[in-house]
């Protein structure tokens, strides 16, 4: 057995995170998680997976994935179409702004203020963005294709039509970094397509398509990392890609490297709070893997660990090309 260290404070970010894997509790899985993370970065054989769920881009975490994504920290988004929606809201000068959780929310609503626990932005905005959707929409029709090829288009236009702004869908645009949304409709995104529909404007988003789209990264990718913020449809979507690919003849043994950030519990049963462990019994995980769940809030995880990184700097062996 080796001790537990009395933890130095210390100014100096990846110092302390580090230091925090040689500790106890959720501190221990913080600091175990730049180790895997950064493992991931030097493998010159890993391509790296980000799950993203939550409410990120409201709670101020956009400059953190930016970063991740020109670092090449990440290879491949998953991420709800609320998120990509609140990101290209951000692009397009539309703020959040810091509220209370404790509030009169019938107050708010005559106000036209929604809030998300303790930030708050206008209705009013979000139904211009939600237009300014349909409008690109109408733009591309006739439209077939992967959530995928929607959101690098999106985020092309958005580097063109307002090159000023800054967004994680027009970085990944730039940057040549996937980005799936595999429910685009459960958004104000699919909002905006629906507003399309209904004026006759001939869109498409093919959601099998985005399935076999990035299996088969899957199965041209040596190895596979997997980072989870939150859970939900995005960490299941590329869990599953595992099974898919074993089911066409191609048993890749799982992930080989796994991290989490949650506040899900596994006694509940559902996906968000799922162990590792539990994963690796339907294949998804590889056995022995170095994995870890952190049980924490990702607005605190997702900072220091991206500014760990930063500070530490481990260089990109190989910077795959997924697609």
């Amino acid at each position: 057995m080796e001790p537990i260290l009395p933890l130095i404070p210390s100014s100096d970010v990846p110092g302390l995170i580090s230091a925090m894997a040689k500790t106890a509790f959720q501190g221990r899985k913080l600091g175990e998680s730049l180790e895997i993370w950064s493992q991931m970065i030097e493998d010159p054989a890993c391509t790296i997976l980000l799950g993203l769920s939550g409410a990120m881009i409201p709670a101020g975490m956009q400059q953190c994935l930016i970063e991740l994504v020109r670092r090449r920290y990440v290879d491949v988004i998953v991420s709800t179409g609320a998120n990509v929606f609140h990101d290209v809201c951000e692009h397009l000068g539309v703020r959040h702004y810091r509220g209370h959780h404790q509030v009169n929310d019938s107050e708010l609503y005559k106000q036209g203020i929604d809030r998300i626990y303790d930030v708050f932005a206008y209705e009013g905005e979000f139904r211009e963005t939600d237009a300014a959707i349909a409008a690109f929409s109408e733009e591309i029709a006739p439209f077939r294709g992967s959530s995928r090829i929607f959101i690098e288009t999106l985020g092309n236009r958005l580097r063109e039509g307002a090159p000023e702004g800054t967004s994680l869908v027009a970085v990944c645009a730039e940057m040549e970094v996937p980005v799936f949304v595999p429910a685009l409709c459960d958004s104000s995104i699919g909002i905006g397509l629906v507003m399309a529909r209904r004026r006759g404007v001939d869109v498409e988003i093919d959601q099998i398509a985005d399935t076999d789209e990035i299996t088969r990264i899957v199965e041209g990718a040596k190895k596979t990392g997997v980072v989870y913020v939150g859970g939900g449809v995005p960490k299941n979507f590329i869990q599953q890609t595992q099974v898919i690919a074993s089911i066409h003849k191609q048993d890749l043994g799982g992930h080989a490297y796994a991290i989490q950030y949650t506040t899900d519990a596994p006694h509940w049963g559902g996906l968000s709070g799922c162990s590792f462990e539990e994963a690796v019994s339907w294949g998804k995980e590889s056995p022995g893997s170095p994995m870890v769940q952190c049980f924490c809030d990702a607005t605190i995880a997702l900072p220091l660990i991206t500014s760990a990184l930063i500070g530490r700097g481990p260089e990109r062996a190989k910077s795959p090309h997924p697609l």
